[in-house]
């Protein structure tokens, strides 16, 4: 059964296939920009660790992707409340309702360590660019699908969901990118923007943990997240302790390396809990660091 799901998943109906070549002439029109303007954006060893990065990261999508294809299609087949189809307006509900979940796995992957342990990867670039974009975690790959299995349970068919979240992860690359400055209010309104993912990127204690849409910045707006960019402050891109490293797996692990050290040192089972659940930042004996209180203490400083 298994076997006859797998096969029924074309690799070719996958969006992103269809956009390398895009992702690849971006790139190129950015490096020759960057070149003849003499902006610096790249760093020539950090672009082809990010590269590096995503390359690892499709390779092990190809599996886990397969999956959760499975794993949504049984629980389409068996489970499911309603059966959306391929309507037009289907189109429409699976976009929020995408995007609804793709904010809620983001954001609390900021906000849950041994989840930003995984995420982290796609942060510890210093630099902002398309090449950026490309700097994908491995360890998401093997757990963020179990978001979106509410959906074939409601109705949402599996290849469409597939298709919907590789057409997300295509919007989300062009806004990796300092040369796109503000766009127009309306779109800035209600879209993600490179002015609203460059405020996510940056390690600026006001920025934080903010910007976590996929394609529409009004999850950020309702849920208390969103943080508009300052012409009065310089972005300053990477984490907030960098890594200062372009090994590939030093990269993927150093935040699990880092919270296996303080779960060891935890004098307590619940300390030990909290290290895991906590947001990063939270220390049993530490100050608190988390990007939630550092944001509350320079507001307080700015008053």
């Amino acid at each position: 059964m298994l076997l006859q799901i797998f096969r029924n998943m074309d690799p070719l109906t996958d969006p992103v296939i269809y956009a390398i070549p895009f992702f690849l002439i971006a790139i190129g029109t950015e490096l020759y920009i960057n070149w003849k303007e003499k902006l610096e954006l790249y760093e020539k060893k950090e672009a082809l660790s990010s590269i590096g990065m995503g390359i690892g990261s499709l390779i092990i999508d190809i599996l886990t992707k397969g999956l959760a294809f499975g794993t949504y299609t049984i629980i389409f087949n068996h489970f499911h409340f309603f059966n959306i189809g391929w309507h037009w307006w289907a189109w429409v509900l699976i976009l929020f309702a995408d995007d609804f979940t793709f904010y809620w796995h983001h954001r609390l992957s900021h906000e849950i360590r041994v989840l930003w342990a995984a995420h982290v990867n796609h942060h510890s670039s210093q630099t902002m660019n398309l090449a950026t974009a490309l700097r994908q975690s491995w360890g998401e790959q093997f757990y963020k699908y179990i978001w979106w299995c509410w959906m074939p349970l409601v109705g949402f068919e599996p290849l469409m969901m597939l298709m919907m979240m590789s057409l997300s992860l295509i919007y989300q690359y062009w806004v990796h990118t300092e040369l796109i400055k503000k766009l127009p209010a309306w779109y800035e309104f209600i879209f993600n923007t490179p002015s609203h993912h460059r405020v996510h990127h940056a390690s600026n204690i006001r920025y934080l943990d903010q910007n976590h849409a996929g394609i529409l910045i009004i999850w950020d707006r309702l849920f208390g997240t969103f943080a508009a960019e300052r012409d009065d402050e310089k972005l300053i891109y990477g984490i907030t302790k960098n890594i200062e490293t372009f090994n590939l797996f030093k990269i993927a692990s150093h935040e699990y390396i880092d919270l296996g050290k303080d779960v060891h040192r935890a004098p307590k089972f619940s300390d030990e809990l909290k290290y895991i659940f906590y947001p990063p930042g939270w220390s049993h004996d530490g100050p608190d660091l988390t990007a939630r209180n550092l944001r509350k203490q320079l507001k307080n400083k700015e008053k």
